[in-house]
């Protein structure tokens, strides 16, 4: 290759913003090859230094390594989730062991570990300052976590069992991603009855990008979710819902069961080698939650709190289903949504395609950042020198208040091929400091939003409009850093904490103080009416026990999973039906999984984690409740907001900081009040 790689060359680019355009495949092996001779040169550096172990030139320095290739590594870990293709996987697949070996060569290093535990044990009479404190506990209790203290021959096993989950959950997302995408529904347009006409457009649209004819449905977000909640078709909604929900469970290359029973067990093996008696317990340690019977505590709380309400739901949406079908029809999951759908149109004459016109994607995006600006004064400046890693993204300039520039902004909103489904915040780059330079950070949203249509731009559903506040509310976490280790800034915080900024935004998608900012027809420029902004103020509870409740199931799952002290042999679907029966209020469905596509809990970081969503709920409420009695748009609530939570990232007890904001703990009272269980 005749080109330099530009990984390791000066970026030469706005804010030293990853150079995508220059990006080869083939840069990617070399430079993470390079990055990891690099960091192991920089810990034999520390390993070797003849003054004794110190804050400074020990963990400071162990902070400061590796940052090559954390770039590299960075860069090329979200374009797997957001641009990949078969080179990639394929570098993945063949480096993945080697950068979990490199990891392990330095946290099993037994001479680094003895100068980490020799500060560590120094720690009360260095005087550190909180964040260093902080530091110096995380490093410590990380190499703990990762095995130092483990003998030679238990270090091994480590190595072995690390490199295996590595191997497996970058096994387990690849089969979600091409089991997900070799899926299409060919249907004719009498079989559309009941969709809405752009809906129909996006399905003409789908089988056009593949070289055919006719309307073709696929398992993505924006095509699987309106079919299921508007196509009359019974026998349809049943073969998409199946299709949808046995992903990864049928007879060819791409069948995750025996992946998730290894996962499962590997994760078992890895925490008792650490001491723990189950993978629950390993977790936990570090979460604001901190123990199994805390979490089955909320979970009995919601349970009791929600399920007399969900009940109802479900009889209720059973009666319309019953009313249109016959008093012998049973409903099942194929049928919530349709039958959800036709009774809050029936009770609130709302629903998507009435409210979509309203919220044309360049004025929600708009409006979302004006909230930004409104909140905390900060503004967004689109930059098209900045390069971007597809033609579909956008990247803004984030500057403060006083002009002062905060971060860059990528912004990716559609679906296509060799992008995963879902939503999600994502860095290129932390934040940290250094030598009294503030190094800001790269932030990215991706989406997986409503298409445009030849004739019509894209036109979001109030969901969508929600999961762009909470996506947002991540990258404010990633925008206000203001700390000076980047392994304690933005979104590096615990990890039931980590939800509150996203879950806390979503609470203005109701306001209307908001939503009047920017909610305007697409073709008149008519402000969205008054009593369409009421209308989705009374639809907010709607089904919202239902809603709790499935919620709770997927965290009593993972529970299930986590905390199993032996390993599991049995049948994952027999097990997963029972782990959350409790939770479910429709017919369970067989031959249906979802352990097999369950992202988040199997390849993502919610392993004994998921709980966080509901636990994060009952913060982001009583934190919004505090606007709710001043002022959705207080200046003062959203400075101290922005200092005490959004700026100060992972650098000290999460509850200490939200009693800072909020002057007292939280409650799980503002939750239900606001879900309209209790008066």
């Amino acid at each position: 290759m005749n080109e330099p790689n530009p990984f390791l060359t000066p970026y030469d680019t706005p804010h030293e913003t990853i150079p995508f355009q220059r990006i080869k495949t083939a840069h990617y092996e070399p430079a993470m090859e390079e990055g990891m001779k690099r960091q192991i040169a920089e810990v034999e550096a520390i390993i070797h230094n003849p003054e004794e172990p110190s804050f400074s030139n020990t963990i400071e320095a162990l902070e400061c390594s590796g940052r090559l290739l954390d770039h590299v590594t960075t860069v090329f870990g979200n374009l797997m989730n957001a641009d990949t293709n078969d080179e990639l996987e394929a570098i993945a697949e063949k480096m993945t062991p080697k950068l979990t070996e490199h990891s392990n060569n330095i946290t099993l290093n037994k001479a680094l570990f003895n100068r980490i535990k020799k500060v560590y044990e120094q720690r009360n009479n260095l005087q550190l300052d909180a964040e260093q404190q902080m530091l110096l506990e995380k490093t410590y209790d990380g190499f703990i976590r990762s095995g130092a203290n483990l003998s030679d021959e238990d270090k091994q096993t480590f190595r072995k069992l690390h490199t295996q989950l590595s191997m497996l959950t970058l096994k387990f997302s690849q089969n979600l991603l091409k089991e997900t995408h070799r899926y299409e529904l060919p249907v004719t347009l009498e079989q559309l009855e009941g969709v809405p006409e752009n809906i129909v457009e996006s399905y003409a649209q789908n089988a056009k990008e593949r070289g055919k004819e006719g309307y073709i449905v696929t398992l993505d977000a924006p095509s699987y979710g309106p079919f299921m909640k508007y196509d009359k078709d019974r026998t349809l909604r049943k073969e998409l819902y199946m299709a949808f929900s046995t992903q990864c469970t049928h007879d060819n290359a791409y069948n995750n069961i025996e992946t998730v029973r290894q996962l499962i067990n590997l994760r078992l093996a890895l925490a008792q080698l650490l001491g723990f008696p189950t993978f629950a317990d390993y977790v936990l340690k570090k979460r604001m939650a901190e123990t199994k019977e805390h979490v089955y505590r909320l979970f009995g709380q919601l349970l009791e709190a929600y399920t007399p309400t969900a009940k109802r739901e479900v009889a209720h949406v059973a009666s319309v289903a019953k009313e249109a079908e016959g008093t012998d029809f049973r409903l099942m999951p194929w049928d919530w949504t349709f039958y959800s759908n036709l009774l809050k149109d029936r009770k609130y004459s709302l629903n998507d395609e009435l409210l979509r016109p309203y919220f044309e994607l360049s004025r929600v995006k708009q409006g979302v950042f004006n909230l930004a600006t409104r909140l905390y004064g900060i503004t967004f400046e689109e930059n098209k020198s900045i390069p971007v890693y597809h033609p579909e993204v956008r990247a803004y300039e984030v500057y403060d208040k006083d002009g002062k520039f905060l971060a860059v902004l990528y912004t990716d909103f559609h679906p296509r091929k060799g992008k995963h489904a879902g939503a999600w915040m994502t860095s290129y780059k932390g934040q940290w400091k250094e030598r009294g330079e503030d190094s800001r950070p790269h932030v990215s949203l991706t989406m997986n939003f409503t298409k445009p249509q030849a004739d019509t731009p894209a036109l979001l559903t109030f969901a969508e409009v929600e999961t762009f506040l909470h996506e947002f509310g991540h990258s404010l976490h990633e925008i206000f850093a203001d700390t000076t280790y980047q392994s304690l800034s933005g979104t590096n915080v615990y990890w039931d904490f980590v939800e509150l900024p996203s879950q806390f935004m979503e609470n203005f998608a109701y306001e209307k103080e908001f939503l009047n900012t920017f909610a305007r027809h697409y073709k008149t420029g008519e402000p969205i009416p008054e009593e369409y902004i009421q209308k989705i103020k009374d639809t907010a509870n709607f089904n919202i026990a239902y809603a709790c409740l499935r919620q709770v199931g997927f965290g009593l799952l993972d529970m299930a999973w986590y905390t199993r002290t032996v390993p599991f042999d049995g049948d994952i679907m027999a097990y997963e039906k029972e782990a959350w029966e409790q939770a479910q209020l429709l017919p369970n469905v067989d031959g249906t999984c979802m352990s097999v596509q369950f992202s988040h809990i199997m390849a993502g970081g919610y392993a004994a984690g998921y709980y966080s969503y509901k636990w994060a709920e009952v913060l982001d409420a009583d934190a919004f409740s505090l606007f709710k009695e001043k002022g959705i748009f207080n200046p003062e609530a959203a400075a101290s907001f922005r200092e005490h939570i959004l700026s100060k990232g992972g650098t000290e007890p999460p509850m200490e900081l939200y009693k800072r904001f909020r002057g007292q703990a939280p409650s799980i009272k503002a939750l239900l009040k606001r879900n309209g269980i209790i008066r």
